[in-house]
């Protein structure tokens, strides 16, 4: 998730160098240095356990060493098809991925034909959706406490 997080509550020293007005309107992966940081995270199907935390990029060593963090080795990792997720399987994950690009719009999968779509990422969506409203009634968070209200959600 990239959540629009700026310099709210931060003196601008600079007059060439005003807040924004009205939200960021930048599409695309963020990244801490423009005011969009990443939020990654977990959640276990069967054992429960959420796990998320701010990060600056979401590069491939960053999404890695999350996932081998926060998950054991053999799990079954769902993702969407973002490249920094290509090497999950060789840090020793079982990797599915679901195409939520335009041309495709899979979003969800059922492998073995049993009628249960097994590969999907709408149990992360949901976490993504709360995260989101329990930020909203703060009207605005700063980048740099953005992990503390993170933490806060359980």
């Amino acid at each position: 998730m990239f959540q629009n997080a700026g310099e709210k509550g931060r003196r601008h020293a600079d007059p060439a160098d005003p807040p924004r007005a009205r939200a960021n309107k930048r599409r695309g992966h963020g990244t801490f240095d423009n005011d969009r940081p990443p939020v990654v995270g977990a959640v276990g199907r069967d054992s429960g356990p959420v796990r998320r935390r701010v990060v600056g990029y979401t590069d491939r060593a960053t999404l890695e060493g999350f996932v081998t963090g926060a998950t054991v080795a053999g799990a079954t990792v769902n993702t969407d098809e973002w490249k920094g997720y290509g090497g999950l399987s060789k840090v020793g994950r079982t990797h599915a991925t679901v195409c939520h690009s335009p041309a495709n719009r899979e979003w969800a999968r059922d492998d073995d034909g049993d009628g249960v779509r097994e590969v999907h990422t709408n149990t992360m969506e949901g976490t993504w959706t709360g995260l989101r409203n329990f930020l909203r009634p703060f009207r605005g968070v700063s980048k740099w406490f953005l992990s503390q209200y993170v933490a806060m959600l359980k």
